[in-house]
């Protein structure tokens, strides 16, 4: 079985698919955070309406941040699929330099290569572990000895 799952959506789709996913995975990370958060900072007696009020206005926040990067890092990584006609670690960690850059962009170009060159490491990091998981955790090639027959008389 190969690593990479060719079975996906094609590439516009995959774009839409990844981006609501990250923002559901940060809203509901983020309702959590902020749920435990709001309850901690908030008056005894009015702990449950405080953390539901950091929830509802914090937590849309971090997934809507959460799918700003997963939908640019879903794009770019689409863009070179396309563009380099091959489906390797290299694409995901060329992704998450360039997602990194470009949302640090605004900071200028200290800040930009700063994020883009720890959005590499980060992804070069998750393929590495990736690759060493699979590499373990896969069975052992099977041998395929050649099948043994008895010569067969000549019929002629």
């Amino acid at each position: 079985m190969s690593r990479y799952d060719f079975n996906r959506d094609p590439c516009p789709w995959v774009i839409l698919n990844d981006t609501g996913g990250a923002f559901a995975m940060g809203a509901i990370g983020g309702g959590i955070w902020h749920f435990v958060k709001g309850a901690k900072n908030s008056p005894r007696g009015e702990r449950i309406i405080g953390a539901i009020t950091a929830v509802k206005a914090r937590s849309p926040v971090l997934g809507g941040n959460f799918a700003v990067w997963g939908g640019l890092f879903s794009t770019f990584d689409c863009a070179l699929k396309g563009i380099r006609q091959k489906e390797d670690p290299w694409n995901l960690i060329a992704s998450g330099f360039l997602t990194g850059g470009f949302l640090a962009a605004r900071g200028g170009i200290g800040a930009a290569t700063r994020s883009a060159c720890f959005g590499a490491f980060i992804l070069a990091i998750i393929e590495g572990v990736t690759f060493a998981t699979s590499k373990f955790t896969s069975p052992p090639p099977v041998m395929q000895v050649p099948e043994m027959r008895p010569p067969s008389p000549n019929p002629q």
